[in-house]
């Protein structure tokens, strides 16, 4: 099968760097002309911390390079653009003597097309290829988190000798919230009470991206306790269900207090324990059991 030689001495020239295949009658045109795939291409998109949990479409302006359709590619002026190769003589190889091989290269000069350009495409300066710039859509499925990647197929640079396009990487920046902080699938925020809230218990009330919440506190809270509010966090990528909420309590002491006020929390220094007062026969107790 001679594809398969052809296959065969294509992988030896690649190795050996020179047209290997060609001293045993293969065909350097082939191997030139074989169909490569384009490069990918990577574009950065920020998005806002609502629309990574709930999901959103995007129109993003990606740029690349295309075929110059002024010059379909070849990078020369349609009518006398190009002229013959001086060093091939038109034949895109050169052949020489190596060893008891006879040995044809790819010629350097014309990189094998066998013409040099002679006057450029005014469109796109010789290149063959322009830079665009296409509206595409992206559809951001809710879940992403900081530096996802989204992969749109065949978007990417367009294939060499006809091959396929690369792809379009899109990699999401996703914006900080000013009350939320996310934790995976969880949500973290911190709501303020002040002393007498956390004391007697209250209801407070917390916005949620479902919309405001009532959460209940009990008397005697302490400041760091957190309260779990089920299924409202994050929803799961590609998934079912969604993490959790949690809402650290903030006991705020006054910094200032009117007459009034300072009464109260003097009447009511009077009727609490203090609780930083020491022990002292616990203190007494230690240091004898220390030193026994």
């Amino acid at each position: 099968n001679p594809d398969i030689f052809a296959d065969f001495t294509d992988i030896l020239g690649d190795f050996f760097g020179f047209g290997f295949g060609d001293a045993f009658g293969g065909s350097s045109t082939r191997r030139r002309s074989r169909a490569q795939q384009g490069e990918d291409l990577r574009f950065d998109l920020e998005i806002g911390f609502e629309d990574a949990i709930k999901g959103m479409t995007a129109d993003i302006q990606a740029p690349r390079l295309e075929t110059c359709k002024s010059c379909s590619g070849s990078g020369a002026e349609a009518h006398d653009g190009f002229t013959t190769c001086s060093r091939c003589r038109g034949r895109g190889e050169v052949i020489f003597q190596q060893g008891f091989l006879s040995v044809r290269q790819t010629c350097s000069q014309c990189g094998g097309r066998g013409q040099i350009i002679r006057r450029p495409c005014k469109e796109c300066g010789g290149e063959g290829r322009i830079r665009v710039e296409r509206k595409l859509k992206v559809t951001i499925p809710a879940g992403v988190d900081n530096g996802k990647r989204l992969r749109l197929p065949h978007e990417g640079q367009p294939g060499a000798n006809g091959g396929p396009n690369g792809d379009l990487y899109v990699f999401l920046r996703v914006k900080e919230h000013p009350i939320f902080s996310r934790r995976e699938n969880d949500l973290h925020c911190t709501v303020p009470i002040n002393v007498a809230q956390a004391a007697l218990g209250t209801e407070i009330h917390v916005l949620t991206f479902d919309g405001l919440e009532s959460i209940k506190v009990p008397e005697g809270t302490q400041g760091g306790t957190e309260i779990k509010l089920r299924n409202k966090g994050v929803p799961y990528l590609n998934g079912h269900g969604r993490g959790d909420l949690y809402v650290r309590i903030d006991v705020k002491v006054p910094k200032k207090l009117t007459r009034e006020q300072r009464k109260l929390f003097e009447d009511l220094v009077e009727t609490l324990p203090a609780e930083n007062e020491p022990d002292e026969k616990g203190l007494f107790d230690k240091v004898r059991d220390y030193f026994a």
